[in-house]
């Protein structure tokens, strides 16, 4: 293969079956001669599938053998999933209602892709399963067809931001170098990716709340500019592997036959992730066959930025009337006191705990981000005297930025631990970039940190990824004022010095260390202990989301980062956090108000047992109660200031209040104010901050949070009462 042309071997790994051209024709050649040596099962094959089916829930034995098809499993998170899909292919490998050899499992990473075929190889199936991604199986077709045809492959781009930066509109050619071309090509894959052309860009990210790098028209030229470059150059990006392959099928019948006889059973694991592009393409493979499992869970679908459409997975009934639902709700991962939190945040398909008891989650508030680096290494501290290793605990943050001050106080205090190579702000490229300029020395060290603070400024209305590269930069900052402090005879080499060894993991630990990464990133993985930093207005949800679709999302993120914990969960936010240098005041996220008042609920007399399937079901109402009936005015005693007009209007008033606030937020009512605490307001009036503080069911992210305005609606309906007594007197 010359230079520059695909890498088959990264892709073709993980769906290739790891045998010859000669050997698969001659498995052909057998069912040709011998109809009953592929895909009939045998007496023992059938006892070695029954097998497979010990130890199954009865939601899980219905997903394994459900016949017919569709079939759409909903699995919540720590219920099992790989477990079903695993045995469900091999279930019907062994009974011979599947041949091995013609199956397709489609998932979202090769580690993912390893793990099922690991689980497979265990199954007592002989022939291996090709398992991949829709990326690699989209490769192995076209490379089958560009064989057949003769054709030589396409080489892949090489340098995608160079040809991207020459497709720029004429009329951005002065402004290039003010280009984010990282944005532009995220802009550019979520059109690929939902499959809008480019004459409807404007209008496709206009209703999905997206903020374009460029002026108006100019990703639509260079939608059509790129893609002209590339077919010149014959060249292929990763999705034209899959919009090539999807027009092949499409437009000859004959050769869509040929794949559909070649992958005959499809299987997709989190499907909630699947793009509009990815799902057309899987429906050209499927073709008018109902030999289709998926399964995934729209509780953990988190990647809308980037293009996928949870509701492919949600409304899959509904546009195939065929399929049959089956629900997964039993987690065995976390324990009841850590799906409590959970239920708040799931919209829908509330779990079942089989786990043992754990500790009542945690939720600190800190001073500042320093003070909330330092709690959570006491707290990390703390709980290493419950586990046997700091690998058993992880701290998570919504952005990268966020980590590697976690990071330097966890190693201050002599306690090990990493940040993950895709969570760290380190690893990116513009601080990679940043880092080289230090690296060649002859710069002022000094006057080099301050420009990079200037330079990580945030303003409003920035693209997300230029909001995340500045960002990025902006830890990079802060660990240079931090080196800065700690070296007396500071270099720009010797700062990079530095950081390179914040970069190495601790080998002497043996990777037993605290795992730092994104909430991104945690998805799929699982700790006893888990910290969650920053929950706080402007990470949770983060401040570019604006749309109720994106606000959703954020909501689901954090849900992801709740269940990665088993049996102790600490959540914290800090009221002041510095950013590019300066200090900026922050308010607790809003789902902390539904999260404390679920803890409440688990709070016991220390002389009871805890009743922690009755705490979780009243979360899970607490969630379901989108619009919860008002409790009836409280009535006080004869004569006493709470039997005044301003009673009922006030009760109003703070209904109308919290409607308001829960429209805006994308939650239920309750969440922003409980009917117990509502009628508390009510009942006491409190009139200044003490007395709202003293009210039974406020707690401080509520008061921090919403103080203010309680307070200023009971001023206001409380004085428009007295003056309407007042004229009623007369």
């Amino acid at each position: 293969m010359s230079a520059g042309q695909l890498p088959f071997s990264e892709l073709d790994g993980a769906a290739g079956r790891g045998r010859s051209a000669s050997a698969r024709r001659a498995d052909r050649r057998d069912e040709r001669t011998n109809p009953r040596s592929r895909g009939k099962g045998t007496s023992a094959g059938a006892i070695e599938a029954d097998a497979l089916l010990d130890g199954l829930t009865e939601a899980q034995l219905a997903a394994v053998t459900a016949s017919g098809g569709p079939v759409v499993v909903i699995a919540g998170a720590g219920s099992g999933k790989t477990r079903v899909l695993a045995r469900r292919i091999a279930w019907r490998c062994l009974r011979g209602e599947t041949d091995p050899l013609r199956v397709m499992a489609v998932t979202f990473t090769r580690k993912a892709a390893g793990e099922l075929r690991s689980r497979l190889a265990t199954s007592g199936i002989r022939d291996p399963i090709a398992a991949g991604t829709f990326h690699s199986f989209a490769l192995l077709q076209l490379r089958r067809r560009w064989a057949d045809r003769g054709i030589a492959p396409p080489s892949l781009v090489q340098s995608r931001y160079r040809l991207l930066s020459a497709a720029l509109p004429d009329r951005s050619t002065s402004s290039r170098k003010r280009v984010d071309m990282a944005a532009v090509a995220a802009e550019i894959d979520w059109a690929r990716a939902r499959v809008v052309a480019p004459q409807d860009y404007e209008a496709a990210a206009a209703m999905a709340g997206r903020q374009s790098p460029l002026p108006s028209g100019h990703i639509e030229e260079m939608m059509v500019n790129y893609q002209a470059a590339k077919q010149k150059k014959r060249m292929v990006d990763f999705d034209d592997l899959l919009t090539l392959a999807l027009r092949d099928v499409r437009n000859d019948p004959r050769y869509a036959e040929a794949v559909r006889w070649s992958f005959q059973h499809l299987y997709v694991d989190e499907f909630q992730d699947v793009n509009p592009l990815q799902f057309e393409l899987l429906r050209a493979w499927q073709g008018d066959r109902n030999d289709l499992f998926v399964v995934g869970d729209p509780n953990q679908a988190i990647y809308g930025w980037n293009g996928a459409d949870p509701n492919l997975l949600s409304n899959f009934h509904r546009r195939d009337r065929r399929a049959q639902v089956v629900v997964l709700r039993d987690n065995y991962r976390s324990s009841p006191q850590i799906l409590a939190v959970a239920s708040t945040l799931a919209q829908d398909n509330p779990l079942i705990a089989h786990h043992h008891d754990g500790e009542i989650p945690v939720v600190s508030c800190y001073p500042d981000d320093a003070a909330e680096a330092t709690g959570i290494v006491e707290q990390i501290r703390n709980a290493r005297a419950l586990t046997r290793r700091w690998s058993d605990q992880a701290v998570l943050a919504r952005t990268n930025a966020q980590l590697p001050q976690i990071e330097v106080a966890l190693k201050e205090a002599g306690i090990p631990a990493r940040i993950r190579a895709s969570s760290s702000p380190l690893a990116t490229n513009e601080v990679k970039t940043e880092l080289a300029a230090f690296d060649r020395g002859g710069i002022d060290i000094g006057t080099a940190i301050t420009d990079l603070f200037e330079r990580s400024e945030v303003d409003d209305g920035l693209p997300r990824i230029e909001i995340e590269r500045r960002q990025n930069l902006a830890a990079l900052a802060r660990l240079g004022d931090e080196y800065m402090s700690s070296d007396p005879h500071p270099s720009s080499q010797k700062f990079v010095a530095w950081v390179g060894t914040l970069q190495a993991d601790d080998v002497a630990s043996g990777g037993d260390v605290v795992d730092l990464l994104t909430f991104h990133s945690a998805k799929g993985l699982e700790w006893p202990v888990v910290h969650i930093a920053g929950v706080e207005e402007g990470f949770v949800p983060i401040a570019y989301a604006t749309t109720g679709a994106q606000i959703d999302e954020e909501r689901r993120l954090l849900y992801v980062a709740v269940t990665r914990a088993e049996t102790q969960l600490n959540l914290s936010w800090a009221a002041e956090r510095t950013f590019t240098n300066k200090p900026v005041k922050r308010q607790p996220s809003h789902h902390l108000g539904a999260i404390e008042d679920a803890l409440k609920r688990l709070t016991v007399n220390p002389r009871t047992k805890a009743n922690w399937r009755r705490a979780l079901a009243e979360s899970r109402s607490a969630i379901d109660a989108t619009n919860p009936p008002s409790p009836p005015p409280a009535s006080g005693r004869r004569g006493s200031r709470h039997t005044t007009r301003a009673t009922p209007d006030l009760h109003q008033a703070l209904e109308q209040w919290r409607r308001r606030k829960a429209r805006s937020a994308n939650v239920s009512p309750h969440a922003v104010l409980s009917d117990d605490l509502l009628a508390s307001i009510v009942q006491r009036q409190p009139t200044n901050r003490a007395q709202l503080a003293a009210t039974p069911g406020m707690t401080p992210v509520r008061l921090n949070r919403y103080g203010a305005d309680l307070l200023q609606i009971i001023t206001q309906t409380t004085d428009r009462a007295t003056t309407e007594n007042r004229r009623y007197r007369r």
